[in-house]
């Protein structure tokens, strides 16, 4: 019998931005009534869970990633019992429910940030990162914000400076004080105890800044920046040394597991942005007393093509151990992947060959999937004119950067005027390009980019060597990326074309037929597998053609026979029963 509280593990957790998915009360705004009504569709397209983009009081100058109260639900989304309804109905679904905390830092209208800058001797003094000013009156480092600018704002009354990583009206809480961990940590009960499943962790190597408060390094020569950090931020040219991922974090990450421990079959999935984010992932979800599993901006910042992918892969593989990933190809804060991925030129013919490609290629990767909503559409990045611009990221950095509000656009449901998202004008332009690529178009479609996702989750449901199985990177040439899925009783191969051109290949030993073909139009003749451009290819192997002491053993090299058994390890049979 599967464990049922690791449901997480192989899980496709498709993320809700709900300010954008569907307006039931008709003023614009996406509210959780409006997720409830639009469950069916989500449950119908084979994901296992839902993650809900914050939903708590807010004065909104972040989009609800500045709270002011982490138990409640801000009007503009609703009430407390739209959220109790909405957990019901995804429950009864059978959807599990992961909400978005921010944990590290706080509006500056939260009553405890009232409270700490009244002075310096009161009850929450301590309560957030308080710094004097250098002798000259400038800020206390060279610490920037992630939204560009310094990360100290000076505050009159206390007569300091106070640190925020993002907008200066998010303060960083300290939780070098214990009295603030145990707050966060009882406001994560509260929501437990209401019967969630589970949380995102916004910014969850942010949580500890370093005491000695020294200046972070300039970023090196050759040295990576932050994936998803324009070169037009200068966040992007430091090395992130003190400001974040400090080693105190863990102690909370155990802390915190300790919580979610009491509730068997919840989980935490963490957003990191780090210098070395791949590192930082293994870090954060190694062993059973940190996170469940964690997700990065690599894939974020990747060319569309094999090497640059198959490396990020390697290299996670490389340093993994038992830790479980969470992968991604967008969010609510990056351009939409059928935009980066491909060019505008040719984004109407190519956009929904890539969008099936790219998609299917990510729910086929070792680990857990995030599926932001319309990437099941195959939808790009949504033109936003500049009059219509809300996100302060991108105000500050226009027009090097355009900011988050591409991505954002609600939900086009429908082609009419306004998507189907709301009877009026919504918080942000619906695109017309979008609208053309709308559900009520694709559901009809049997070889949409719909049509094709919905089928392929379905199907990658019943495969236990997709669910779980080691993923054994295939050698192919630079056109093609792939890889073997291999569980105790099943392989199967995946093989991708990121080419616009056709390309071909051999398929090794024990490769049989198609196991998924839908939406992809490939040959498979005399062991020679042809894929046109942007297609994909999943193939039955036959699991004893697969010897994995064989591999390890005609290794050459140490350090990469090492790393095979480390990665093949729990496919040989510790008792001689089973595929060899």
């Amino acid at each position: 019998m599967p464990d049922m509280t690791q449901w997480w593990r192989g899980s496709v957790i498709y993320q809700i931005y709900p300010r954008s998915f569907m307006d039931a009360r008709g003023d614009g705004i996406g509210d959780l009534a409006g997720i409830t009504a639009k469950l069916d569709y989500v449950a119908e397209l084979g994901v296992d869970a839902i993650w809900i983009s914050p939903f708590f009081p807010s004065p909104m100058k972040d989009f609800g990633y500045d709270v002011t109260d982490y138990r409640g639900v801000d009007p503009i989304f609703g009430s407390f019992h739209d959220f109790q309804m909405l957990l019901e109905r995804a429950h009864e679904l059978g959807l599990k429910v992961i909400i978005d905390l921010v944990l590290s830092h706080t509006s500056d209208q939260h009553h405890w940030f009232i409270q700490s800058r009244s002075s310096r001797d009161n009850q929450r003094a301590d309560w957030y990162v308080w710094a004097d000013p250098k002798p000259d009156g400038t800020p206390p480092n060279n610490w920037l914000s992630f939204f560009s600018g310094s990360a100290w704002t000076f505050d009159s009354r206390r007569r300091q400076y106070y640190l925020h990583n993002f907008l200066s009206c998010q303060p960083d809480l300290n939780f070098h004080n214990p009295e603030v961990r145990r707050a966060q940590l009882d406001n994560a009960r509260f929501w437990l105890d209401l019967g969630v499943d589970g949380f995102r962790l916004d910014a969850s190597n942010f949580y500890f800044h370093s005491l000695t408060l020294q200046d972070n390094p300039p970023l090196g020569s050759g040295e990576l920046k932050t994936p998803s950090v324009p070169a037009s931020n200068p966040y992007s040219m430091q090395r992130h040394q003190f400001d974040i991922s400090q080693p105190e974090n863990l102690g909370f990450l155990n802390e915190l597991r300790s919580l979610m421990d009491e509730y068997p079959g919840t989980m935490t999935v963490g957003e990191i942005s780090d210098d070395r984010p791949l590192e930082r992932m293994v870090e954060y979800t190694l062993g059973d007393d940190r996170l469940h599993m964690a997700y990065t901006f690599d894939l974020f910042d990747a060319e569309f093509s094999a090497k640059p992918l198959r490396d990020i892969i390697e290299h996670f593989q490389y340093y993994a151990g038992d830790a479980w990933p969470c992968w991604a190809l967008s969010n609510h804060d990056v351009t939409r992947v059928v935009s980066r991925w491909t060019d505008h030129e040719h984004l109407e013919q190519q956009g929904p060959m890539v969008a099936k490609v790219a998609t299917l290629m990510l729910c086929s990767l070792y680990g857990s999937i995030c599926l932001y909503q319309g990437e099941e559409l195959g939808l790009p990045e949504a033109d936003v004119p500049y009059e219509r611009l809300v996100d302060p990221y991108g105000l500050a950095l226009w027009p090097e950067y355009k900011g988050r509000d591409g991505c954002r656009t609600p939900m086009p449901w429908t082609d009419g005027e306004r998507g189907g998202f709301s009877t009026v004008e919504p918080w942000l332009p619906v695109d017309g390009h979008q609208r053309r690529l709308s559900v009520e178009r694709q559901q009809a479609d049997t070889e949409s980019t719909l049509s094709v996702v919905r089928d392929f989750l379905h199907w990658r449901k019943t495969q236990p060597a997709m669910l779980g199985g080691t993923l054994i990177l295939g050698d192919f040439d630079d056109d093609l990326l792939g890889w073997l899925r291999v569980s105790q009783d099943q392989a199967i191969l995946a093989v991708f074309n990121l080419t616009a051109e056709s390309r071909s290949t051999r398929l090794p030993e024990g490769a049989g037929g198609l196991a998924y073909h839908r939406g992809f139009r490939v040959r498979l003749q005399e062991g020679m597998l042809t894929l046109p451009a942007y297609q994909a290819a999943f193939i039955h192997v036959d699991r004893a053609s697969i010897d994995p002491k064989a591999l390890i053993e005609q290794e050459p090299d140490p350090e990469r026979k090492g790393f095979l058994s480390r990665l093949l390890g729990s496919l040989i049979p510790q008792d001689g029963v089973g595929p060899s």
